[in-house]
């Protein structure tokens, strides 16, 4: 009996042995887990084709205050740097000479008008006086010819009047737009307007604000000639958008919109000018600013978004890399336009709901499967991506790529 026992013990333990063993030897054989990579969902759509280019700011009304009065500065109306509105009291001249002159003129047209009514009263005699053959008709015609001169005379005298009141008028110097004052460039006492126009000040209307900024003509050409091929469209049936980034790298709030394009070319530079208009309600922009100015010219028709890492850019091409639904891995060439928000614009190759790797592809180890999860942009201040944003979060908009599950995290950008 005590040895059918050991026996039968000594069975047991080498079966245990054998089940360890094998569950030791099942886990290195297993297939390792797929690695998950980030990827955005592409949606096609109308995307604005952005130039960013160099510009000044200038004030959209300038106007210089100019003595036209002779005389000496009596009081300047108006503090410097202010704003000042259309018709405002800015200098006075001395007046005195100029009332003078007034009244003189006055007094020269109250007897000229004396003269014409003797002159009248004599002409309306000398009628009946020559149908009753008591005058000759030689002194009618005088007395005729004597009122004319005497209308004549009335007429200079008020035109001296007028010229009198004219001059009188410039001695009360005015603005002649609304906007903003600059510095004083005389002072009370200063004899202005002697022989010429002497500058009193000069005052700026930056609000709105003019921009004006240059292309290169080659560029404008191309634009036109893709817009014309039908491979983009016009921004929109008004004046395209305009954006300005400052050089603290601060944007205006306010976008502008394009007036015009010069009909020439400078031949010096090949450029072409533009010019665009901005708000500027708060005054925070001041003529002769340099600014970067993005424009809105174009649209790409069914074009998408993407980030800038998902696209590996080379001598033979862009391409991308497309997550199919069986998780494998597909490098696709793609034609990619300009950079938008720092996003390619990617103008062809791929299509609506298909999946592009944005990061983790050092996690790649030849064709096998991925895991795709959802990538979002690293929020500020962060090294990496953090979970993808709810529904609704940018990039859902048509022309974008949109993270391809938005509820699930997503990994860190590891490119």
């Amino acid at each position: 009996m005590g040895g059918l026992l050991c026996v039968l013990l000594g069975l047991s333990a080498c079966g245990g042995g054998n089940e360890n063993k094998g569950g030791a030897a099942s886990g290195p054989g297993a297939s390792p887990p797929a690695p998950a990579v980030g990827v955005v969902k592409v949606s096609p759509g109308d995307v604005g084709l952005l130039t960013e280019l160099p510009g000044r700011t200038e004030a959209s009304r300038i106007a210089q205050v100019r003595a036209r009065a002779a005389g000496i500065l009596a009081a300047r109306h108006f503090e410097e740097g202010s704003d000042v509105k259309a018709g405002q009291l800015l200098y006075t001249i001395d007046p005195a000479p100029y009332q003078a002159a007034l009244a003189s003129a006055q007094a020269q047209l109250a007897r000229a008008e004396a003269t014409l009514m003797q002159a009248q009263a004599n002409a309306d005699r000398a009628k009946p006086l020559l149908d009753a053959k008591a005058i000759s008709e030689q002194e009618s015609i005088n007395a005729q010819a004597a009122r004319q001169q005497a209308l004549a005379e009335v007429a200079t005298a008020r035109a001296a009047v007028q010229t009198a009141q004219l001059n009188l008028g410039y001695a009360s110097v005015t603005a002649p737009i609304a906007g903003r004052i600059g510095r004083a460039q005389v002072t009370e006492g200063a004899l202005v307007g002697q022989g010429e126009a002497t500058p009193l000040a000069l005052i700026q209307q930056v609000d709105p604000l003019y921009v004006n900024f240059t292309q290169p003509a080659a560029d404008v050409l191309r634009l036109r000639a893709a817009i014309a091929r039908g491979q983009f469209k016009k921004a929109g049936p008004d004046a395209a958008a305009v954006t300005l980034h400052l050089e603290d790298g601060s944007t205006h709030p306010l976008p502008g919109k394009l007036l015009f394009s010069d009909l020439s070319v400078d031949p010096t530079t090949g450029q072409i000018t533009l010019r665009a208009i901005v708000p500027n309600p708060k005054q925070t922009l001041l003529p002769g600013l340099f600014v970067r100015v993005r424009v809105e010219q174009a649209q790409a028709p069914g074009a998408m978004l993407l980030p800038q890492q998902a696209v590996s850019r080379g001598p033979q091409g862009d391409t991308v890399r497309v997550v199919g639904e069986d998780g494998m891995v597909d490098q696709r060439p793609v034609r990619v336009g300009p950079a938008r928000d720092g996003q390619w614009v990617v103008l062809e190759g791929l299509k609506e709901g298909e999946q592009v790797m944005v990061d983790g592809f050092q996690k790649l180890r030849g064709k096998g499967p991925v895991q795709p999860v959802p990538w979002a942009p690293p929020a500020a201040g962060s090294g990496g991506s953090g979970p993808a944003g709810p529904a609704g979060s940018p990039g859902s908009k048509p022309g974008s790529a949109v993270p391809a599950n938005a509820s699930a995290p997503s990994t860190a950008s590891s490119r």
